[in-house]
């Protein structure tokens, strides 16, 4: 990830918090820093202020947007009228987050946008004689095809990306609901029961009470 923040007070803290996050994260104090940046690394989401000195955020907002190596952008700027929100969208951002903010939310929004990004989205994930192809919407087990719904599949998908790691409810909330889900709400373990069935037996889908579901067995071909 790229942090553009010319403040570079704020540019260090919001870099060592997302870094606690387990997030790998480079800095550039101004327009044309993050520019030669972005020409030699690939991120998956830029973090931009607007008024930038070297080359404003507006331009290099545009810039990111009509590069092949597409790249999500979060605009963080003090800029936060409702106008300010629709002219920094209309320029490509695909979010805009003003100051002050709550970091947690900048936080839910960064990996938000990581998951969005296009290339994260294009393999075909495997794991446990399960094949499911993002792009297409398709999803097999042992070569059979399953009929998800659309959060049966999200849910999937979110379970598959993290394999073999465990994702708690609240994780599943995050991913696959939105942010009004009621924490308190069993929707999620009454998808994961209709999910189990569609994919039949054995099971592959293990929960570890106050850990959370991950999916096991041996991987895909």
């Amino acid at each position: 990830m790229l942090v553009v923040e010319d403040a570079r007070a704020l540019a260090e803290v919001l870099a060592e918090g997302l870094r606690d996050q387990g997030m790998a994260v480079d800095l550039a104090h101004d327009g044309l820093e993050a520019a030669a940046k972005l020409d030699v690394n690939a991120y998956d989401v830029v973090v931009l202020d607007r008024d930038l000195p070297g080359i404003h955020g507006d331009t290099l907002c545009q810039m990111i947007t009509e590069r092949d190596d597409r790249v999500m952008v979060l605009m963080l700027t003090a800029a936060g009228s409702p106008g300010d929100r629709v002219s920094g969208l209309s320029l490509g951002a695909d979010d805009y987050l003003a100051k002050p903010f709550h970091f947690p939310e900048l936080v839910l929004r960064i990996r938000s946008l990581a998951r969005r990004q296009p290339s994260a989205r294009a393999r075909t994930l495997r794991a446990a004689g399960i094949e499911l192809d993002p792009l297409r919407r398709t999803v097999t087990r042992d070569g059979r095809h399953l009929d998800l719904s659309v959060k049966e599949f999200a849910l999937l998908e979110a379970l598959l990306r993290a394999t073999p790691a465990f994702l708690s409810t609240e994780d599943l909330l995050e991913q696959v609901w939105d942010e009004h889900a009621d924490p308190l709400t069993n929707t999620v373990t009454v998808t994961i029961g209709r999910l189990r069935r569609k994919l039949g037996h054995p099971s592959v889908i293990t929960t570890t009470p106050g850990v959370g579901y991950r999916i096991t067995g041996p991987p895909g071909p």
